[in-house]
């Protein structure tokens, strides 16, 4: 972000009126950073947002990010007062996720009840993965005892010095079913 005069913010791409009223052309950000800082032009790098997901926080804009608060992990109130935490919703998201790769195979289960046919190996043996993975998912979700260790469940893909994809987090690596 570029500011004009320390309030103004310009874009690169989009002209814009000096304090005389000089119209610049919107090629101005390829002006030499000594050219910039005359005109009184100032690169800036606003805060960071921390990720939604896990807080709250206030963005003041130029004064920066203010108030960062996690979210609560546990329900609170009750009744029609009743708020998801972090842990009811992500186990939701499970449970979600859990359907929508069982709803694949369901053909093969209602085959069975219909003709007989055996359900086969592989779709069988991929079903209880599901829901065996969809259990320990849970049971991590509920031991996480604060908001780092809640973060540190989500899967998270990355690359090793060698160039292999490594792995963390336990959330949502689903087995896959067999061809």
């Amino acid at each position: 972000m570029f500011l004009y005069n320390k309030t103004t913010e310009i874009r690169p791409g989009k002209g814009w009126r000096d304090a005389n009223g000089v119209l610049h052309p919107r090629n101005w950000n390829i002006w030499s950073a000594d050219h910039k800082a005359s005109m009184n032009i100032e690169e800036i790098t606003l805060d960071a947002k921390p990720d939604g997901k896990f807080h709250n926080w206030i963005d003041k804009g130029l004064e920066g990010i203010s108030n960062i608060t996690d979210k609560n992990l546990d329900d609170t109130g009750s009744g029609e007062d009743l708020v998801l935490g972090l842990k009811s919703k992500e186990k939701l998201n499970v449970k979600s996720q859990q359907g929508g790769l069982l709803a694949q195979t369901d053909w093969a289960v209602v085959r069975k009840a219909d003709t007989g046919v055996a359900v086969p190996t592989k779709i069988a043996t991929y079903r209880a993965a599901i829901r065996t993975k969809a259990t320990e998912m849970e049971k991590a979700i509920d031991d996480a005892s604060n908001m780092a260790a809640f973060k540190a469940l989500f899967l998270i893909h990355d690359m090793d010095s060698d160039g292999k994809v490594t792995k963390t987090g336990i959330l949502f690596d689903w087995p896959e079913l067999e061809e």
